[in-house]
């Protein structure tokens, strides 16, 4: 028996668009991509549409509102509330990950064993964790645990993810990407209601300093000298004015011979003159005349 091509082929229909309970208008779209730029210095490209409307829905629900217009309108009209924060932690996208851009930590460890004294490193968008704890681990390997003098100042806008970083417990599936060695040397293993999940040591842990900071403030609560500063797949966020002034303002908080790790998809050489390339995105100042 020979079936009909009606009768064998499934049924499919038109694609439907996502039923949406609120209202979200170019208006709205416009205003929260001012916003954000305002707040945080974060360009929204129009193709993000769908994720800030995910993204910001939640916090309309929590408040009992329908329509993004009132929402954005509460913000504006209470400057120091703290659902400013909750809008920005939202609209941040935290995409880290254990020795991402692995070649970057080899080289931070020369320059490691070259220096003496205090050694002072800066996670300029810290994320939860992954970055400075990485950071923290090629250090102490580096220096073979003489790590007494060695800070890591890990920072970041988004308090949420600060939060979890400073907590430093990540699920094992992150932890096991990472060779048993250091495994073994930097983390705790979960037991009982924490099984499948990894901390990070205390000796590890200790190194790291936590603090939000937002790089588009008037002021920022750092201090120099640093041997180094990472900040990377932050400024693809930023526009090339943003960039520059960023960049101005990490020169005189590096050391001369100081280095800046940039993300593998930003290139520094054409914003401003103050760095100079060294190494595959990284960094050095180049020399006052």
């Amino acid at each position: 028996m020979t079936l009909s091509r009606e009768a064998s082929t499934p049924d499919f229909g038109e694609w439907a668009g996502v039923e949406r309970d609120l209202e979200l208008t170019d208006a709205d779209f416009s205003r929260i991509r001012h916003l954000i730029y305002q707040r945080a210095g974060i360009v929204l490209a129009e193709h993000k549409r769908e994720m800030v409307y995910s993204r910001l829905a939640k916090r309309l629900r929590q408040h009992g509102l329908i329509r993004f217009a009132d929402y954005l309108s509460r913000l504006e009209r209470q400057a120091d509330s703290s659902e400013w924060e909750a809008f920005t932690n939202a609209l941040t996208t935290n995409l880290t990950a254990f020795f991402r851009e692995a070649h970057h930590f080899p080289l931070l460890a020369q320059h490691a064993q070259k220096q003496g004294g205090t050694l002072r490193v800066w996670s300029a968008a810290a994320s939860t964790g992954e970055e400075p704890y990485s950071i923290a681990m090629a250090l102490d390997e580096a220096l073979d645990g003489r790590t007494r003098n060695v800070e890591v100042l890990a920072s970041d806008i988004d308090t949420e993810a600060l939060r979890r970083a400073d907590a430093g417990v990540y699920a094992l599936d992150q932890v096991r990407k990472l060779d048993d060695a250091r495994v073994k040397r930097y983390f705790q293993r979960g037991r009982g209601q924490h099984e499948g999940l990894a901390r990070i040591r205390p000796e590890l842990r200790a190194m790291v300093r936590f603090l939000p900071l937002n790089l588009l403030a008037p002021s920022w609560p750092v201090e120099g000298s640093f041997d180094a500063i990472f900040c990377r797949n932050v400024m693809i966020y930023f526009d090339k004015p943003t960039q520059a002034r960023i960049l101005e303002r990490f020169a005189p908080l590096l050391k001369p011979d100081g280095l800046l790790f940039a993300g593998h998809s930003e290139n520094f050489s054409y914003i401003t003159e103050t760095f100079r390339l060294r190494g595959q995105t990284v960094y050095v100042r180049r020399p006052r005349s």
